[in-house]
């Protein structure tokens, strides 16, 4: 695969990109998007990266597939395209955060606005087949990011990590706890949410509170 990725993660994963395992994933993606319909857009596969560069990482969100809808994923995780109809998950978010810090419902669902002050929207799975959700699963991706998340766990210091559910609890067994705030909780799916996993968390206060005493700048959720 011919990664074109920002600048400070293709020196940080050049080791990354030569292995097998990798080649192996990029000869399947291309195949897959030569011969269906994927999602999303080749040219946004590596935009959580493109948007939040290695070293301005402040917050990272583990989710696990992008959506495999219509023009919703646009390669953040949780994120759909602007004019798209917030899916349940992103509504939850929306409202926790609603509760949390007495912000109003937002119009778009489009989370480039968080990418681009430092939360990186990370998928377990980068890409998907149309309307066939986990169908590019243990092909190589959850390999490369589990890498990704190693590296942010031991190259960087003071990272917020929000865990929403067991799958992305699962995927962030190893960060250190000692360098870093890990947050966890239910997933906010109705499933979870309205069983009492996910509303309350208050992860947005907690988030800009850990941010405001180590001297950075909070997130305008």
């Amino acid at each position: 695969m011919n990664v074109k990725i920002e600048s400070s993660w293709k020196e940080q994963l050049e080791d990354e990109f030569s292995k097998p395992y990798f080649e192996s994933l990029g000869q399947f993606v291309r195949e897959e998007y030569t011969s269906n319909t994927c999602y999303p857009p080749g040219n946004l596969i590596f935009s959580a990266f493109n948007h939040t560069p290695f070293n301005k990482i402040k917050v990272v969100i583990i989710g696990q597939d992008p959506y495999h809808g219509i023009g919703q994923a646009n390669g953040l995780c949780f994120s759909v395209n602007e004019g798209i109809s917030h899916p349940p998950s992103l509504m939850n978010i929306f409202k926790e955060i609603e509760t949390d810090l007495l912000i109003p419902y937002p119009k778009s669902g489009n989370l480039e606005r968080w990418a681009d002050q430092g939360i990186l929207l990370l998928n377990a799975t980068l890409t998907v087949r149309a309307h066939e959700a986990g169908s590019h699963q243990k092909k190589g991706w959850e390999q490369f990011t589990d890498a990704v998340i190693s590296k942010l766990s031991e190259e960087q210091e003071g990272l917020v990590f929000l865990l929403w559910g067991g799958y992305a609890k699962k995927k962030g067994a190893k960060i250190s706890a000692q360098k870093h705030l890990v947050l966890s909780s239910g997933h906010p799916s109705p499933l979870s949410a309205n069983r009492g996993y996910w509303f309350g968390n208050k992860h947005f206060s907690a988030t800009n509170t850990y941010l405001k005493e180590a001297g950075k700048q909070q997130i305008s959720w």
